[in-house]
């Protein structure tokens, strides 16, 4: 099953976090579900969960073998140049922060220009690699901090033209072959209304 996932809500039970994650939201609508993978907290869209232990391996699988597709919305303050690109920034992680550095781990984030606005630019992304925090970082250290975004933004340089209450990033499509099936599945989870009303105001 893939859930919308709201910005604010937990993907899974985070020790000393406030509010409560989506399986025991889901587990009130009498839904036992295991998560498959997690989005950050302020992140909303498609979130994979298993009926069984057995089916959530065999997605697990496809996470690791990179069989899963997965495309994000975002948006990112200022004119994103070039307009389509990679970011190949290694990423070190440590804990409940990540950064470029040459130690981390290979990461490859590629993005596309859906339209570009007078402030920002509101991109297509493929996320080839899953480090923590990965696109927030990548498009961070590449100088087009997300909109809203506060964790990683270079502070006073940082070009906050646009502004947001929360990071402007939606896990938009999930693409992949049922392990049990072999049918090719496609889900998208739409743009919040929070989003699209961000996108009318970048637009004005």
């Amino acid at each position: 099953m893939v859930v919308a996932k709201p910005a604010g809500v937990l993907s899974v039970p985070t020790p000393g976090a406030e509010g409560r994650a989506l399986p025991e939201l889901l587990r009130e609508q009498g839904l036992e579900l295991i998560p498959v993978h997690r989005l950050d907290r302020e992140t909303s869209g498609a979130v994979l969960f298993a009926r069984d232990s057995e089916t959530r391996e065999l997605l697990e699988g496809l996470f690791r073998a990179h069989a899963m597709h997965k495309t994000y919305w975002a948006m990112a303050q200022g004119r994103v140049r070039p307009a389509t690109g990679t970011w190949s920034f290694p990423i070190l992680e440590n804990g409940a922060f990540a950064r470029v550095s040459a130690l981390g781990k290979k990461s490859t984030t590629h993005y596309t220009t859906l339209r570009a606005h007078a402030a920002c630019t509101e991109l297509e992304v493929d996320l080839v690699t899953g480090r923590y925090n990965q696109i927030r970082l990548h498009a961070a250290h590449a100088g087009f901090p997300l909109v809203g975004e506060r964790k990683y933004a270079r502070g006073k340089d940082s070009p906050v033209r646009f502004k947001s209450r929360r990071v402007a990033l939606h896990a938009w499509k999930l693409a992949f072959v049922h392990p049990r099936t072999g049918q090719e599945l496609e889900v998208e989870a739409p743009l919040p209304a929070d989003l699209l009303e961000l996108v009318g105001r970048a637009r004005h």
